[in-house]
């Protein structure tokens, strides 16, 4: 971490952070209530992937509400699937940075098996990777903001001019967990004008109270990998009539997870693994084409680009002996998580000041899970915090399990953090867009 970071927060104007803190932290208890009701609806009313239309309208009525001016995006037929709103804080001058806070709105296609009242009312639906908890923060953080703007300038017409006013951007994304949301709200405008961008994802693997933070890559580059085994169909009892696309699949599996562990240095964090194959319609019948579905994880560049590389080897080496036609499509990959120094630093700082530094943890490895907030990083420098939310009085149940949930308390700690880091990077200016480790 750059040594110029700590000391740019350190040098802020005496009181600058308790005159925000203290108007933020009375708007996060009075918000409590309200935000939990809010994140239960959403809980109990979640929809796919692009499909987030009555999510998006029920947040954009409660921004209108609270006397917002919501903007929504529209899909192709010309429904609203994600929104953002501009909220301006006390009296900021007019090249005042802006800063984004994003949200993800959609929810997985599973079962919820939760016996609680709030459970998924759809069948096949459920909120388990808190997107609705997310969605519930950077609402709450709109509120607040927007019942703060008077008092704020009342309140720190003291103090410098930088420091009188914040704008924010809160951003409410569709369709993060097929990765492609993000890239389209970029596409649609939704982070023009911005000079950096804030997100959060919730972590059932820490207690509530406590935060992880990582400088530097937090989520692993993942690409979808979809490999074609063509070969000659025919009749189950005369195989020497046909190739035989099965058999070749079978050698593929057991050749591309002997040798791609074995291409790369193993201190790199790298993962291939095949979760579909799809072949075949009857025992007494070789099919013509088999299809296997696979995702790659990296961490380092380099390890991805051999690893690809590799893939085509061994599938162009098993074709030849095999007699088979094997092709091999990458889908455009999502780039890892890159977290810049000053925003990490910033939520690092905030974290420290609501809940302790003794609560606020340094995340040691890479996550090889994928994230396409990496997709805002791609055009203005970012960070994303690890929000704990595991109740200590029941069991934790990972992301993704029919059983996920979380100890609400969370929601008004989430708000506070945002908020506070927002502060501190919109009084001391957005200075560093590289991406840098620790």
């Amino acid at each position: 971490m750059s040594s110029t970071i700590p000391q740019m927060f350190e040098q802020l104007p005496p009181g600058l952070l308790e005159s925000w803190e203290t108007a933020i932290d009375a708007q996060a208890d009075q918000l409590d209530r309200q935000l939990v009701a809010i994140r239960r609806h959403l809980h109990s009313h979640p929809e796919p992937s692009g499909q987030e239309l009555e999510t998006t309208r029920y947040l954009a009525a409660q921004l209108r509400e609270q006397g917002l001016s919501p903007v929504t995006f529209q899909n192709d037929a010309g429904e609203p699937v994600g929104m953002m709103v501009d909220v301006t804080l006390g009296n900021p001058p007019e090249d005042a940075p802006l800063i984004a806070i994003r949200s993800d709105i959609d929810a997985l296609r599973m079962q919820d098996e939760k016996q609680v009242d709030y459970a998924s009312q759809r069948p096949g639906l459920c909120h388990a990777c808190g997107h609705d908890v997310h969605s519930t923060i950077v609402l709450g953080a709109a509120f607040a903001g927007g019942r703060l703007a008077g008092q704020i300038l009342q309140g720190m017409n003291q103090l410098p001019p930088e420091t009188a006013g914040l704008r924010l951007r809160l951003i409410f994304q569709p369709a993060e967990e097929t990765s492609s949301g993000a890239r389209w709200l970029v596409e649609q405008g939704a982070v023009d004008g911005v000079a950096g961008i804030l997100g959060l994802h919730v972590d059932p693997e820490r207690p509530v109270g406590t935060v992880g933070v990582r400088y530097g890559v937090l989520t692993a580059n993942c690409d979808d990998v979809l490999i074609q085994v063509r070969g000659h169909g025919g009749h189950a009892a005369r195989p020497h009539h046909s190739i035989d696309p099965i058999a070749t699949a079978a050698q593929l599996v057991s050749a591309l997870y002997t040798w791609l562990p074995r291409s790369v240095d193993s201190r790199s964090a790298s993962v291939f693994t095949i979760g579909r194959i799809e072949g075949g319609f009857a025992p007494n019948v070789i099919p013509e084409i088999v299809e296997l579905h696979a995702s790659l994880r990296t961490v380092a560049t380099a390890s991805r680009e051999r690893i690809c590389q590799r893939i085509d080897e061994i599938c162009a080496g098993t074709a030849t002996s095999s007699g088979c036609r094997i092709s091999v499509h990458y889908e455009e990959p999502l780039a890892g998580v890159d977290n810049v120094p000053q925003f990490t630093r910033a939520l690092e700082l905030a974290s420290s000041r609501v809940l302790g530094s003794s609560h606020v943890h340094r995340i040691e490895a890479p996550s090889m899970g994928g994230e396409d907030f990496s997709a805002y990083l791609a055009r203005v420098p970012g960070a994303m915090l690890r929000l704990g939310c595991a109740a200590p009085e029941r069991q934790a149940h990972f992301l993704h399990s029919p059983l996920f949930d979380i100890d609400e308390r969370a929601i008004a700690i989430g708000v506070r953090i945002m908020l506070r880091a927002a502060v501190l990077l919109s009084a001391t200016g957005v200075t560093s867009g590289s991406p840098e480790g620790s």
